[in-house]
């Protein structure tokens, strides 16, 4: 309402004034009471012509008298609007309007508010847990809050390393990392919110004690008001988190302490997720880097050449194995095994942690690769576990420019050798499985390789890959066979990788077992052009 009715008095018409139902006064520049409504002085006893507003009005009105504002205010516990209508005189007609629906206004306010805080607090559950990075969960943590809640957040994690890791973000949204060399006593309320304590009244501390590492950069002025509140985190406080203000007259009012402390639920339930996440990750990697396969390199100038594929792509481990046991001396000869356990994925890996484990312990004795067997065997037996496994293993020397091979397969695929002419071989190798029965036998053959011809060591997962047009056949021996052939020459890597890159178009997305393929090349004789690049060199071996 920015004025009153239309009037057809003038002020010097007190009857006509005195008659109008709602409370209505009629003041002079001067701020004096020229004439008022019956209604108007029931609501202001003492009121009567003559009398300063000032005197018997509340302060609000009088003041709102002087700037000529509409305002609003209580009198004698009744809400009232107040709107001016200037007379002709110069006097002004303030109309007291009761405001019954205040009340319901206000609680349409307060619902309003609490309807945003819960949609804030939902968007922070959802931006916070997206992440299990715990510098970008810090980091959305602080700027959040500067956004919402304050002029400016800083996220305090435990004390690591002799220093505070603290996350700062002020008006300008930036998150600044910093670690500083501080004690979180000296802070009120601090060192016991990073253990979990609960957060001591704003009113509580003074914000002028707040030292600077805890203040952003981008922060203008002096700090007005503090809060200081627990990160709730699993079992222990995930950090604490400071909330700053510039000015005392914005200090935090209780309801929005409260909110603080549950924007803080969220945000260290989301912290402690990401570090928990975190130290998983670092025992996976910890782990995995004893059960993925070994890099192979050349030895004694024998080529050596893995590849490795689990049987589903987010799994970077499962049964199929093999490893390289460099000679002792270079006498002695090299082993390399190559196997597959029962099943898939984690537990199939853990139980290939344990067989690789054992091989390595018995590595010492393979020149015996009956005796080698026949330890892991009972080693197996030994452990309450239904799974079993196939192995082959290669022992690999250098003799008069020929590399020589012992092959034995443990119930495992026959390795196949490509001659230089492209003949491909199967080694006469064959024996049963290993950790099944008491007794376990197997043959060994020995062979050589002459420069540049390989010995293949393969699993089931690149025969029995199941793909090409239809979908349902299987790659099969006599396709590795012939892709091997084509491989006369080649050095080992280039072996490996085009049997693995033609199992995997075999298979084109569709579901596998796993693979593991390894290659035993012997030193090719290289040809060594002369220094001007035209004149002929020699071959060397």
């Amino acid at each position: 309402m920015g004025a009153g009715p239309p009037l057809d008095v003038d002020s010097g018409n007190d009857a006509a004034w005195a008659a109008v139902p709602h409370p209505v006064l009629v003041v002079d520049r001067d701020g004096i009471v020229r004439t008022s409504s019956g209604s108007a002085r029931s609501l202001l006893p003492g009121l009567s012509p003559g009398v300063a507003l000032k005197d018997l009005a509340p302060s609000w009105l009088s003041g709102a008298h002087q700037h000529l504002t509409a305002a609003s205010g209580s009198v004698h516990g009744r809400d009232f609007d107040a709107h001016p209508t200037p007379l002709p005189g110069g006097e002004v007609a303030w109309w007291l309007v009761e405001d019954s629906d205040r009340s319901a206004r206000d609680a349409r306010r307060a619902l309003t508010v609490e309807r945003e805080r819960a949609a804030f607090l939902d968007e922070a559950s959802a931006v916070l847990m997206a992440s299990l990075n715990i510098d970008r969960c810090m980091e959305a943590t602080v700027q959040m809050a500067a956004r919402h809640l304050a002029d400016a957040a800083v996220l305090v994690t435990p004390v690591a390393g002799g220093r505070i890791p603290v996350v700062c973000s002020g008006t300008d949204g930036t998150a600044e990392h910093r670690r500083v060399d501080a004690d979180p006593s000296d802070v009120a309320g601090l060192s016991e919110a990073l253990r979990g304590f609960p957060p001591v009244p704003s009113r509580w501390i003074d914000p002028a004690s707040v030292p600077g590492w805890l203040v952003p950069e981008s922060f203008p002025g002096p700090v007005g008001s503090v809060v200081i509140t627990p990160l709730p985190g699993h079992g222990i406080a995930a950090g604490a988190l400071v909330l700053l203000r510039r000015t005392s007259q914005t200090a935090f009012s209780e309801g929005e302490e409260v909110f603080a402390r549950l924007f803080a639920a969220r945000a260290g339930a989301a912290l402690s997720a990401a570090r928990l996440y975190a130290e998983q990750s670092a025992i996976t990697r910890t782990l995995l880097r004893d059960l993925l396969p070994p890099q192979l390199h050349r030895l004694d100038g024998i080529e050596l050449a893995g590849g490795y594929r689990a049987s589903e792509d987010h799994e970077a481990v499962g049964g199929d194995f093999y490893d390289v046991h460099p000679a002792a001396t270079p006498d002695d000869e090299t082993l390399v095994v190559l196997g597959d356990v029962c099943g898939k994925g984690l537990e199939a890996a853990v139980l290939t942690g344990k067989i690789r484990n054992t091989l390595m312990a018995l590595s010492p004795l393979a020149q015996d690769h009956a005796g080698v067997l026949r330890l892991l065997n009972a080693a197996l037996l030994c452990v309450d576990d239904s799974r079993f496994a196939t192995l082959v293993l290669a022992s690999v020397s250098r003799r008069d420019g020929q590399v020589l091979l012992r092959l034995t397969s443990a119930g495992h695929l026959a390795p196949l050798i490509v001659r230089n002419d492209g003949r491909v071989e199967e080694a006469e190798t064959a024996g049963t499985l290993v950790g099944v029965m008491p007794q376990i036998r197997a043959r060994t053959v020995e062979t050589s390789l002459a420069p540049g011809e390989t010995c293949l060591l393969y699993t089931d997962g690149v025969t029995e890959a199941r793909g090409g047009p239809l979908g349902t056949d299987m790659f099969g021996e006599q396709r590795l066979s012939a892709a091997l052939a084509e491989c006369a020459g080649l050095p080992a890597e280039a072996v490996v990788e085009r049997i693995m890159m033609l199992t995997t178009g075999w298979l084109n997305e569709r579901a596998h077992d796993d693979i593991a393929v390894v290659a035993i090349t012997a030193p090719r004789r290289t040809h060594l052009s002369a220094v001007d690049g035209r004149t002929a060199g020699r071959y060397t071996a």
